[in-house]
């Protein structure tokens, strides 16, 4: 007898049989599947969730990494975190080059993309070039900047001169040390340049020849179409930034503090380089792991509040609003 004429006469029971070969087929599926990621999964358990759980473990006990030397003393390393003035200070100026940094990456990094997006000839030339320097090691990029921004003898400030302008002492001056730094910053901007960029490459060219041909020009056309079409590419570039600027170091650190020096100016000691003093000089590794919890609490909250109230200006495609 014929599929077709068992199916006609049972019909319950071959569908009972088709959605249990299903169930099977899926369930090997799944299986395969979770073998295939088994290595990320131990990997993640191993030495990131462990790791996390391990410092937290820590984070309430006196641990010095020189002796080996661990006793538990509560919540002590954490009451310390808010009698130590420069954590406060650390954190502060985290906060100071985040706000600064953060903007001025977004805008940098959109402009070389429109830039970027408009060029027919040699574009992979040109995207090339301006990846470029996002492959310089960080010890190369502050070297580099370190001679840029000589405040006597710099290259920067020498062009300054040439239109009647003193420079200031960018390495020096405690007010102009963060925005030396994020001028180091927006040299590595080519990673958030190529997400804009593909952001745009999927912009329909339709709605700019719609909006061209209602009389809408360029700076209609960019504020009313580019912006809300690419929102979900910047809101996702402000997450991983804002994440990336809390955790400044190798700038920093190869500029003003590699020398294991105490005269380094207070307004280049950022949170991350603090943690790495209290874990790897001082080998107070239990205030280091209590430190590093109350930046992963601080960035989840910014994190957070920033996907709260980000979500409502972005975009969605087939989302009915």
């Amino acid at each position: 007898m014929s599929l077709r004429a068992l199916r006609a006469r049972d019909p319950e029971k071959s569908l009972e049989r088709a959605r249990r070969g299903k169930t099977g087929y899926d369930r090997r599926e799944a299986l395969a599947g979770y073998l295939f990621i088994s290595p990320w999964i131990i990997g993640f358990l191993v030495f990131t969730a462990g790791a996390m759980i391990y410092s937290l473990v820590i984070s309430f006990s006196s641990y010095n990494l020189a002796t080996g030397a661990a006793r538990p003393i509560g919540f002590a390393n954490y009451a310390n975190l808010f009698d130590d003035p420069r954590v406060a200070t650390s954190l502060a100026n985290t906060l100071f080059y985040a706000v600064m940094a953060v903007p001025l990456e977004i805008a940098v990094a959109l402009g070389l993309a429109l830039l970027l997006a408009g060029v027919r000839r040699g574009a992979g030339v040109f995207r090339t070039l301006y990846y470029l320097p996002k492959m310089t090691p960080a010890v190369a990029t502050a070297s580099m900047f370190f001679l840029l921004l000589n405040g006597n003898t710099g290259a920067v400030n020498q062009f300054l001169r040439l239109f009647g302008i003193n420079g200031p002492q960018w390495l020096v001056d405690p007010a102009w040390i963060k925005p030396s730094i994020v001028l180091m910053t927006l040299w590595t901007v080519a990673g958030t340049m190529v997400i804009f960029l593909a952001a745009l490459k999927n912009v329909p060219v339709e709605l700019y020849e719609v909006a061209s041909l209602d009389g809408a020009g360029a700076v209609r056309r960019f504020f009313a179409i580019t912006l809300p079409m690419i929102s979900g590419a910047m809101f996702f570039n402000v997450i991983v930034l804002s994440i990336a600027a809390f955790q400044v170091f190798d700038q920093a650190y190869v500029l003003f503090w590699r020398d294991q020096s105490n005269s380094s100016p207070e307004a280049s000691l950022f949170y991350a380089i603090y943690l790495f003093q209290q874990a790897f000089r001082q080998f107070d590794f239990g205030f280091a792991a209590a430190m590093a919890w109350l930046l992963f609490v601080i960035i989840l909250v910014i994190t957070m509040v920033q996907v709260k109230f980000g979500n409502r200006f972005v975009y969605y495609e087939g989302e009915q609003r």
